[in-house]
């Protein structure tokens, strides 16, 4: 699967990117493609439908697809949070009606959890008689008109709980979507999407679990997410290659480098934010690198380095924690760094 995963990287997903980061649109091919060769159930067991991939060759798969079009890649890559949700569920009818189908891409799935990560939550759930009542606001929410379903989240304060749940990708009582326009992979189709008093059937519930044990269940993102930073790393030293091969070769050696201590570190939460931070640090330079090296016509519109850049740009603070954060300034603006520039005043 990842050499398949290259060839689409190389023959499809690649030639079209200037034409996705042009026109803010994936092709329906791209995705139907993805599903045809079973990357849609990419973290699913045999006993699933699935390719029973190891946890290192399925982040492979990611990467390299990211090598050809971030924006595909990352629309995608939402999806596997409701394929999980679905295996893990004790709502055993749930999974029994919608699982196989997302396992094979006939359903696609998005995520709109973000609303739980700040502290306080931005999204609540209230009980009722018969569901949830979710409010608030989740600030960026992709695949919007792409996706069938969304896995959304929701804080309920009596508890101390996150409830989680499958709801229809599509505006109706007590749900909007407002679009958002980005310098980078627009077409995601990311919204903000509001919700005010909207209704959760119980029966549409996946997980109810304290918030703590949630937020540690996030921290193995950090690396699937670091898959994408790594993808565009490898994208722009295939750039470098052509024209600076000492600066290709130092690049890809800290990539794989920095690929191997993450995936080491993976026993170890509290490396991880850290390490996910190096790796976008690691894109906006490679992708930088390949900006200078490609000179003036870097700048053009349609040029690859220039949108590897605002690319990479996009995995600093997507998907991002507050740790992730605060190791990026500490790596991109060091406290005291400025100190005495311009002389006395």
């Amino acid at each position: 699967m990842v050499e398949t995963a290259t060839a689409i990287a190389d023959t499809v997903l690649h030639p079209a990117a200037a034409e996705v980061d042009a026109t803010g649109r994936v092709p329906e091919s791209h995705y139907a493609l993805l599903a045809a060769e079973g990357f849609y159930g990419l973290f699913a067991p045999p006993e699933a439908g699935g390719p029973g991939l190891e946890f290192g060759a399925a982040l492979r798969v990611i990467e390299e697809l990211a090598s050809g079009c971030l924006t595909t890649t990352f629309t995608w890559l939402q999806h596997h949070g409701i394929v999980m949700a679905l295996l893990t569920t004790p709502n055993a009818e749930l999974r029994e009606r919608w699982l196989a189908a997302a396992v094979r891409g006939e359903l696609r799935g998005g995520g709109a959890f973000s609303g739980v990560v700040p502290t306080p939550p931005r999204v609540r759930a209230e009980r009722g008689r018969d569901g949830w009542s979710i409010s608030g606001r989740v600030p960026f929410v992709s695949g919007w008109g792409v996706v069938d379903v969304l896995h959304v989240s929701a804080y309920d304060d009596r508890t101390g709980q996150v409830v989680s749940g499958i709801v229809d990708a599509r505006p109706g009582p007590g749900l909007s979507a407002r679009p958002l326009s980005l310098v980078a992979c627009q077409g995601s189709s990311t919204v903000v999407l509001d919700l005010h008093g909207f209704d959760l059937p119980e029966e549409r519930v996946t997980t109810r679990v304290d918030r703590d044990a949630y937020l540690a269940g996030l921290l193995i993102g950090l690396r699937v997410d670091s898959a994408l930073s790594l993808g565009l790393t490898g994208r722009a030293v295939r750039l470098l290659a052509e024209t600076e091969a000492g600066s290709a070769d130092a690049l890809r050696a800290e990539r794989d480098g920095l690929r191997a201590r993450f995936d080491a570190a993976l026993g170890e939460p509290r490396r991880l934010p850290g390490l996910r931070a190096a790796c976008s640090e690691l894109a906006q330079r490679a992708c930088a690198a390949a900006v200078v090296a490609g000179g003036g016509a870097a700048l053009l519109t349609g040029h690859p380095a220039q949108r590897l850049a605002r690319e990479a740009l996009f995995t600093l603070v997507v998907a991002s924690r507050p740790a992730v954060r605060s190791a990026l300034l500490g790596t991109l603006a060091p406290a005291g760094a400025l100190a005495g520039v311009g002389g006395a005043r």
